[in-house]
C-alpha cells in the first residue's frame, strides 16, 4: 500500500491518477476548457485573490475558529476539537467555493450562476454569492429536499434566487444534478454550473477544492498555534467530498496525521438504495461528466442512494477522494442514519452546538474512534450548523429524546 501523494495533481486533463478527467459532449468541452483558462488565470492574477481573501474575512468571517470541546473530551477519553465551518457566514463551508466561482464567473461575464443543492447549503451560500456580485440565479432541488430542508428553501428565494424541483427519480440530490446539468446544456454561455463539490467534469474537482483549501490551511496553523502539535486524526463527512478535501489537503503529507472520511451508511449497508457508502461498496464508473467510484445497478447505471442527510445521498464521489482511498493515504469508514442522530444531540447537549446532520456523520465516527482508547488529537471539520435540520429531526426523532413538537 502507498502512501506517496502527488502535489501535480490532477494532471492537465483533470485526472487524479484514472479518476477524473471530462466525459461530456464536444461543444461543451470548449466551453470548459475556457472556464479552466479563466480560473487559471484568476489564482494567478493578484487581484482577484486580494478581493477573495477580503471577502473571507470581512463577509464570511474567516477565519472560522478551531473549539476544544472539553465536554466531550472528557466523555469520552481523547482530546477532540472542531473547525466551526458552521460559523461562517451561511452556516456553512460551501461559502467558500460558491464566493470563488462567482468571482470567476463574473470575470467571464456570466449572467447566471445555476447549480444543484441537497441539503440547500450550497443553494444557499451561492444565492448569497450571486446577490453579491449581481448575477441571476438558479437553483436545482429534489422535490424530497425541498419539503425536507425547507428553512433553506425559504432562505434561497429571500436572496433572490428561483428553486427549481426536480421531480423525477427519488427527487433528492442525484435528480437534482440531472436537471441542473440539463439546464446548464441549454445555454452554457451565459451561464455558469457553479457545481457544488469537488465532483464534475475538469476544472471542477480542482477549482472547488482550491477554493475549500483555506479551511486546511487555517486549521494547521491554529491548531498547531493552540496545542504545539498536529491533529493525529482528521475527520470529516463525505458526500461529494468538498468539506473534507478542504480540510484534509493540508496535510496529505503528514503521515504521522491519519485522514478519515467518513460516508452515510444510511438505514442499511446490505440493501441497495437504503444507504450512499460510494467508496466503501461501489466500484469505478462515469457519471455526471467524470470518473470516479460510483454505486451501479445491474445495468452499470447510478444506483438509487440514500441518506438521512440530503447533503450525502449521491452515488459517486469527488476523483480525488477515489485516489486518495485507492493509494491508502485516507481511510472511509461510515456512520449509519441512527449513529448520525446520536451525535446530533450529543454534540447538541454536550457542547451546546447544533451540528448539520452531514456534519454529525463525522462526529458520529470521530466518537468510534476516541472509545479505541489511546487514539491521541481528533480533529473534525463541523462542515455546517443544524438549523436547517431542526424541524426534519423534531418531527421523526424528537420522542425518542424528549422533545415534543410545541405547534
Amino acid at each position: 500500500m502507498k502512501n506517496s501523494f502527488d502535489h501535480a495533481l490532477p494532471n492537465a486533463q483533470g485526472y487524479f491518477g484514472e479518476y477524473g478527467g471530462s466525459f461530456i459532449p464536444e461543444e461543451l468541452q470548449k466551453v470548459m476548457e475556457e472556464i479552466t483558462a479563466a480560473y487559471d488565470e484568476c489564482r494567478k492574477d493578484p487581484a482577484f485573490q486580494e478581493e477573495l481573501a477580503r471577502l473571507y474575512k470581512h463577509f464570511v468571517g474567516r477565519p472560522s475558529p478551531i473549539f476544544h470541546a472539553e465536554n466531550l473530551s472528557a466523555k469520552y477519553g481523547a482530546p477532540i476539537y472542531l473547525k466551526r465551518e458552521d460559523l461562517n457566514h451561511t452556516g456553512a463551508h460551501k461559502i467558500n467555493h460558491c464566493l470563488g466561482e462567482a468571482l470567476v464567473a463574473k470575470k467571464m461575464g456570466k449572467k447566471k450562476l445555476i447549480a444543484e443543492t441537497g441539503a440547500g447549503q450550497h443553494g444557499v451560500a451561492l444565492a448569497t454569492a450571486a446577490a453579491l456580485v449581481g448575477l441571476e440565479c438558479d437553483i436545482y432541488m429534489g422535490e424530497v429536499d425541498i419539503a425536507k430542508e425547507h428553512p433553506n428553501v425559504v432562505r434561497m428565494r429571500i436572496l433572490g434566487a428561483n428553486v427549481i424541483p426536480a421531480t423525477h427519480g427519488r427527487k433528492t440530490l442525484k435528480e437534482a444534478v440531472d436537471a441542473a446539468f440539463d439546464a446548464y446544456l441549454k445555454d452554457p454561455i451565459n451561464q455558469l454550473y457553479a457545481i457544488g463539490s469537488v465532483v464534475g467534469p475538469h476544472p471542477f474537482p480542482m477549482m472547488v477544492r482550491d477554493f475549500q483549501s483555506i479551511i486546511g490551511n487555517e486549521a494547521r496553523v491554529q491548531f498547531k498555534e493552540m496545542t504545539g502539535n498536529l491533529p493525529n486524526n482528521l475527520v470529516a463527512c463525505v458526500g461529494g467530498g468538498s468539506n473534507a478535501m478542504g480540510l484534509f489537503t493540508a496535510f496529505l503529507d503528514d503521515q504521522d496525521v491519519a485522514i478519515h472520511g467518513v460516508e452515510p451508511a444510511g438505514r442499511s449497508m446490505d440493501e441497495v438504495g437504503e444507504h450512499a457508502a460510494t467508496l466503501s461498496l461501489g466500484e469505478p464508473g462515469i457519471m455526471h461528466g467524470f470518473k470516479s467510484y460510483m454505486l451501479k445497478d445491474e445495468k452499470g447505471e447510478p444506483q438509487e442512494v440514500y441518506s438521512v442527510a440530503s447533503g450525502l445521498d449521491y452515488p459517486s464521489v469527488g476523483p480525488q477522494h477515489s485516489y486518495l482511498k485507492d493509494i491508502g493515504r485516507v481511510n472511509y469508514g461510515t456512520a449509519d442514519d441512527q449513529e448520525a442522530i446520536d451525535a446530533f444531540f450529543e454534540l447538541s447537549r454536550c457542547e451546546g452546538i447544533i451540528p448539520a446532520i452531514e456534519s454529525a456523520h463525522a462526529l458520529a465516527y470521530a466518537l468510534k474512534i476516541a472509545k479505541q482508547g489511546e487514539t491521541g488529537s481528533i480533529l473534525i471539520n463541523l462542515s455546517g450548523r443544524g438549523d436547517k435540520d431542526i424541524d426534519f429531526v423534531v418531527e421523526n426523532y424528537g420522542k425518542e429524546y424528549g422533545i415534543e413538537s410545541l405547534i
